[in-house]
């Protein structure tokens, strides 16, 4: 190649983002190495074909990826290296979610303040609520409390609320030995998710306060920190007691409702409730609805939602019928099993842009 053609290293380092220094390490270690030497001056020339490669190279270091991984995403397949790359964030991502639990755990003892008991639960029990809660959590920018599952403990049972201001889910437990005081926090939802496992194995957990977090104790298996999270959460208790008067209500097989909604090819979906049941239909009015049988209570009602919103709260419905209170077309739809009140869902519709 002429070297009219060719780039001196200072300006190859600016167009590929390299100090020269990197360049020389990276083309010592095979890398990156120049497109040519001059056999005199030692000086070093690039192409500029080189810079996708040297782009590249300095964008995965920036991920901090080591050398040996470096030059197999660079020199393997579209496919294979973005596989390479996947696992690499991955085992980043594991390693900074296992340094903030031991950080925290840390912080814990340094306090060296005794905890104290908020309620014992069935782990098993416990498990499946969390999992079915934290369906409506969202990492929101300046609200972190909106990645969190509210706990409150009471006299008589404890409660777990979780909201991404689109829907809000609740669970009341009945704990296995009445809390000794009442108690409310947030905790990280992350925390919880990655501590349901071994929740779920055992048969009790006691759930136990520290000044920043709280503790999952288990018997013979390692106890679980989970971090608190700061800042207020939203007032959900003042908005389940400003719900208005339900006007229909609506009891449908929930794997039918399931079903349809997974077969809905439209991002947002429509409900048609009737005296006859339920007809799911496209938000567009272009589509034939699916007609469900359901049994229906009050006016008629046609509601829209986005179906991020409606799935997941009918998914974690429990038991085989799911029932919906509905208060209008533009209010929170209580969204629960037909025959247990444990779990309670609200989800709010969006304006359709087709009348009934």
């Amino acid at each position: 190649m002429p070297k009219s053609e060719l780039m001196p290293i200072g300006i190859f380092a600016r167009r590929s983002g390299l100090t020269p220094s990197a360049l020389r390490f990276y083309a010592d270690s095979g890398l990156l190495p120049p497109a040519e030497v001059d056999p005199v001056s030692g000086y070093r020339y690039y192409g500029a074909d080189q810079v996708a490669r040297a782009t590249a190279l300095r964008r995965l270091r920036e991920l901090a990826m080591p050398l040996p991984a470096v030059e197999a995403v660079l020199d393997a397949g579209a496919d294979e290296a973005s596989r390479l790359l996947d696992e690499h964030v991955a085992r980043i991502v594991g390693d900074a979610a296992a340094a903030l639990q031991k950080a925290a755990v840390i912080k814990s003892a340094l306090f060296d303040v005794p905890g104290w008991p908020i309620a014992a639960l069935k782990g098993p029990v416990l498990a499946d609520a969390v999992e079915q809660v934290l369906t409506a959590t969202a990492h929101e920018p300046g609200m972190p409390v909106l990645a969190g599952l509210r706990i409150e403990a009471g006299r008589e049972a404890v409660a777990l609320t979780a909201t991404d201001r689109y829907r809000l889910s609740t669970r009341t437990l009945v704990p296995t030995e009445p809390p000794g005081r009442t108690w409310a926090g947030t905790v990280d939802g992350d925390d919880l998710r990655a501590a349901v496992t071994e929740i779920r194995r055992s048969a009790l957990v006691r759930l136990e306060a520290v000044p920043h977090g709280i503790w999952l104790r288990v018997a013979d298996r390692e106890d679980r920190y989970c971090r608190l999270l700061s800042g207020d959460f939203p007032d959900h208790r003042l908005m389940l007691a400003s719900l208005g008067e339900v006007t229909t209500r609506v009891t449908v097989p929930k794997d039918l409702l399931l079903r349809a909604l997974e077969e809905h090819p439209g991002e947002r979906v429509v409900l048609h409730l009737a005296d006859q049941g339920v007809d799911v239909v496209s938000a567009d009015a272009e589509r034939p609805g699916t007609p469900l049988p359901a049994t229906t209570t009050g006016r008629a009602l046609r509601i829209c939602f986005e179906l991020t919103t409606l799935y997941p709260a009918v998914s974690t419905a429990i038991g085989s019928d799911v029932m919906l209170d509905l208060r209008g077309d533009d209010q929170p739809v209580t969204i629960r099993s037909a025959d247990r009140g444990d779990l309670t869902t609200l989800a709010m519709p969006v304006k359709s842009h087709h009348s009934a």
